[in-house]
């Protein structure tokens, strides 16, 4: 409704910044590990370019360009993560710094990305 009163909605929405992000990813593990291992992540993972690490019902990083999110699933063995990015460099850097502190916790991790 607010935009139909504009005379160019499509300059509004096309001035909306622009991100790369992934859809949502599954990390398959076996029963219970995925509530351990993000138990694991929440107390021992370093993320030292983030600048908010929220760890409610998972573990969220925000950077100044983006933010990495992993959750455990509630019905099944299964990591649940998101990546978002201002540019496809900082997608790959944020989920470079997951990869990097989930195989630190599980080693053997068969990551989806």
């Amino acid at each position: 409704e607010l935009l139909s009163r504009l005379e160019d909605p499509s300059a509004v929405l096309n001035a909306l910044p622009q991100s790369s992000s992934t859809p949502e990813l599954h990390l398959h593990l076996e029963e219970g590990e995925n509530v351990a291992l993000i138990a694991k992540l929440q107390r021992d993972a370093k993320f030292p370019d983030a600048e908010q690490i929220v760890t409610i019902d998972g573990l969220r990083v925000e950077y100044a360009d983006g933010f990495g999110l992993a959750r455990s699933s509630n019905t099944t063995p299964v990591v649940v993560m998101r990546f978002e990015g201002e540019s496809q460099q900082a997608l790959e850097r944020i989920q470079n710094d997951f990869k990097r502190a989930i195989l630190a916790a599980k080693a053997d991790a068969a990551l989806p990305f």
